[in-house]
């Protein structure tokens, strides 16, 4: 009796293919070294990298945001989601086993077609007393009830023939690769995010510093003309015009102040706090800024495996590629094979006895015929979708290598400028020097002494800037080159 069912399933599994086309990793062309001028520095460990800029707090702020920031958990949450769409994928062509029991009562119509035949069998009579026994040759009277005890097991199983569950288990891995891969592009980002805000909030502190020492300056040089106009050298408007001086000098601390809390409720954020929570924290005397590291740029090469944004679209593409024979294999015949026991009987007394077993075994084949084109414009799409998926993989590639080369660019280019500011500070200083001992000696007017005065207090606000800048864009430089994560 088994030897049929035995041989169908063992000619099925011989016959079985994998429908679809297998994929292969894409190879795109990438340069063989960036074009953009490289600094020379020492190697930086890419998944710390905020670590080489030697501030304890940045470190301390990155690290809390990867913990506790509500992207990085929705990105946990969905690898997560991910992993159990493989679960879902492995069991669907899988057997599947379902225990069921019941009791049915049924009473019969006194008036149906049935009845007439009951009481043919029965040679007539009135009805029953319902207690769930028929009568002569187990037929119901009209009227009678029958009540069936049942318990059983039923398994079914829908074979794989043509690799459809297989091309989804693959599908379901790469999706799950690809969303592990985003959460690791989530981490690059938040970290990236952290340092700018905290290096802009840097900026604010050191502009603040730079004003309220040019306001001590500015202070000294009034008391000065205070002095030199009480013996009547110069003319008193020349000390209103210092305090006027120092009093817009002043009025361009408060919006760098609203900006600094601005900044620290951004952080705030990004750390999955309060936006105010950091306003206390972030008020003391931070720790003294390092230089600016310089890191080496690498190779193109090394981007397509570090940057996790790439790596993303190309599982992706895997995906859409084993899509393609899912949809494949609804063009080909399916097969399933269902079976199933159970124990009926009407008493409960006799009901775990072998006379009520009841077995019954089915083969079925299901071929499709016309569904006016369904079946195959849903494998266009999918052959659609894997072609979105390997140009949107084409398009993750040429923006990476544009990051990289923007970001190369632009630190390069300040840092030729930064070092031009700070040669700047430098004659405007010598010169402010100068034009105050002449001005105290009566050779110039004020005026000259003021504009000087200005243009210190505008270069040092230009160097502070270059600095922050130069720190901002070797942020990007490694957000670029896919740093903030590791393989833990």
């Amino acid at each position: 009796m088994l030897k049929k069912p035995i041989l169908f399933v063992s000619m099925l599994a011989v016959t079985a293919c994998t429908v679809g086309p297998n994929y292969t990793k894409p190879g795109l062309p990438v340069p063989a070294a960036f074009a953009g001028p490289a600094p020379a520095g020492q190697a930086i460990d890419p998944a710390r990298w905020w670590e080489a800029f030697g501030d304890p707090a940045l470190t301390g702020l990155i690290d809390r945001a990867l913990k506790d920031n509500p992207d990085m958990a929705t990105a946990a949450s969905r690898v997560r989601q991910a992993r159990l769409g493989e679960i879902q994928a492995r069991a669907q062509y899988k057997p599947t086993v379902n225990a069921d029991a019941n009791v049915t009562d049924v009473r019969f119509s006194k008036n149906a077609g049935f009845s007439s035949l009951a009481r043919a069998f029965s040679g007539g009579g009135g009805s029953g007393s319902g207690s769930g026994s028929g009568t002569a040759g187990g037929v119901a009277l009209p009227g009678d009830s029958i009540m069936t005890y049942a318990v059983g097991f039923d398994a079914s199983w829908e074979l794989d023939i043509f690799g459809g569950g297989r091309r989804g288990v693959e599908a379901a891995l790469a999706r799950t690769e690809a969303a592990e891969w985003n959460r690791r592009d989530a981490a690059v980002t938040l970290a990236a995010e952290v340092a700018d805000a905290y290096f802009a909030l840097r900026l604010d502190q050191d502009q603040i510093a730079v004003l309220n020492s040019e306001i001590e300056r500015q202070g000294r040089a009034l008391q000065i003309s205070g002095n030199i106009a009480k013996v009547g050298l110069v003319p008193a408007i020349d000390v209103t015009r210092q305090n006027g001086n120092i009093t817009a000098t002043r009025a361009r601390l408060e919006p760098l102040k609203a900006d600094l809390d601005v900044r620290k409720h951004a952080l705030g954020v990004l750390l999955g706090q309060n936006p105010e929570d950091l306003l206390g924290e972030l008020s003391g005397t931070l720790p003294a800024l390092a230089a600016t590291p310089a890191i080496p740029a690498g190779l193109p090469s090394d981007l397509l495996r570090r940057r996790p944004d790439i790596r993303a679209a190309e599982r992706n593409l895997a995906a859409a590629t084993a899509d393609i024979g899912v949809a494949t294999a609804d063009l080909y015949p399916k097969f399933s094979l269902t079976g199933m026991a159970q124990l009926i009987s009407t008493s409960l007394a006799t009901l775990f006895t072998g006379d009520s077993l009841q077995l019954t075994g089915t083969g079925a084949a299901t071929f499709p015929l016309f569904d006016w084109g369904r079946r195959k414009a849903t494998v266009g799409v999918r052959k659609e979708q894997r072609e979105q998926a390997y140009q949107a993989y084409r398009a993750t590639v040429l923006q990476a290598l544009r990051d990289v080369e923007d970001a190369l660019t632009r630190i390069d280019a300040e840092r030729r400028r930064n070092a031009l500011l700070r040669q700047a500070l430098a004659d405007a200083d010598r010169s402010a020097g100068a034009d105050l001992a002449r001005y105290k000696a009566g050779l110039v007017a004020q005026d000259t002494v003021i504009n000087t005065q200005i243009d210190v207090l505008r270069a040092r606000e230009n160097l502070a800037a270059s600095d922050a800048q130069l720190r901002q864009q070797t942020a990007a430089l490694f957000k670029a080159m896919g740093g903030g994560w590791s393989a833990e």
